[in-house]
């Protein structure tokens, strides 16, 4: 099959394993840098270009890794790939829905999954009730458009909470303030699932002095054995917002489990790394999965020959 990896840097980790995956597998994988990708929009013959005016619409399927910058335009694109019939590992509804932490949040509540207490204001006149309203001090405030750990703070005591969140709000910028939950004592889980099953899962660590369990805020990762609730939470979870893909983010509290997040372009290097397991192979055999497709009788077992955005043009 011909695959196209649809994301911004070839050279970063989980890119580079699902190229070699794809390869091993014996596809033809081709990398797409979002910004070299534009669309002709036609009743008729609707198409994607890439630089240069090659024609992607050969493809069999396509693997969405988005950053949160390239959202909008990242999402236009993978509709224009369904729109010709091209299959996304995750459909441009799904990743447009869990880019949108305040309406994935209200998704997945609406589904009977739990999550940390959270508010939600517009208006900085609103700040006492705010925090109030998810218990007080100390409670974390996160930016509607961070990642990785970025855009979310700690505050420890009221005043500190206030002049976060009048700093957030002068910005213009949206935000959530959402409870701390002070037994997690900086940690929590990642699963990852895909096709409605948890495959790989691990224990997220922060760093000495630091509330997050990021990898990219130097958190470390341990293999942990989750909870057949844990398991179930992050099944509905993703099967929630329609991703076939996702890696979901939960934390242990008295209550039991809570979930905090679900991201659509899940990062492998700690996943694998923590576990030992090829998740970028079954991410391309999901799609195999999806589309029937056998490995010929007889076939070479050598890869064919990736191609990088360079040898498309």
């Amino acid at each position: 099959m011909k695959i196209g990896l649809l994301a911004s840097n070839p050279n970063l980790y989980s890119n580079q394993r699902i190229l070699e995956a794809g390869e091993e597998r014996g596809h033809q994988m081709k990398f797409l840098n979002i910004k070299h990708c534009y669309m002709k929009l036609d009743a008729e013959t609707p198409e994607i270009h890439y630089r240069g005016g090659r024609i992607l619409n050969d493809l069999d399927a396509v693997i969405p890794r988005i950053r949160p910058s390239m959202t909008f335009y990242g999402c236009a694109l993978t509709r224009q790939f369904e729109s010709v019939g091209i299959y996304p590992l995750n459909s441009s509804q799904s990743i447009s829905m869990s880019r949108d932490k305040l309406f994935s949040l209200q998704l997945l509540l609406s589904s009977g999954l739990d999550i940390p207490t959270t508010g939600f204001a517009n208006s900085p006149i609103e700040t006492k009730d705010l925090i109030d309203m998810v218990g007080g001090a100390p409670l974390i405030v996160k930016l509607l458009q961070g990642t990785q750990g970025r855009g979310v703070v700690l505050a420890e005591t009221r005043k500190a909470a206030e002049s976060v969140i009048g700093a957030f709000t002068s910005l213009k910028a949206n935000l959530l303030v959402q409870e701390f939950v002070k037994e997690a004592d900086g940690k929590d889980l990642r699963l990852f699932v895909i096709d409605n099953k948890v495959v790989a899962s691990m224990q997220r660590t922060a760093a000495p002095g630091e509330f997050r369990a990021n990898v990219h805020q130097g958190g470390t990762t341990s293999v942990i054995k989750i909870t057949p609730e844990e398991r179930k939470l992050a099944i509905k979870a993703a099967k929630t917002l329609g991703l076939k893909v996702a890696g979901v983010d939960i934390i242990r509290s008295r209550k039991g489990p809570l979930l905090l997040e679900v991201n659509s372009s899940p990062g492998l290097e700690g996943i694998e790394n923590a576990t030992g397991k090829d998740i970028a192979g079954q991410m391309i055999s999901a799609i195999e999965k999806k589309l029937g497709w056998r490995r010929p009788l007889g076939a070479m077992t050598e890869a064919p020959e990736m191609l990088l955005d360079e040898e498309l043009a």
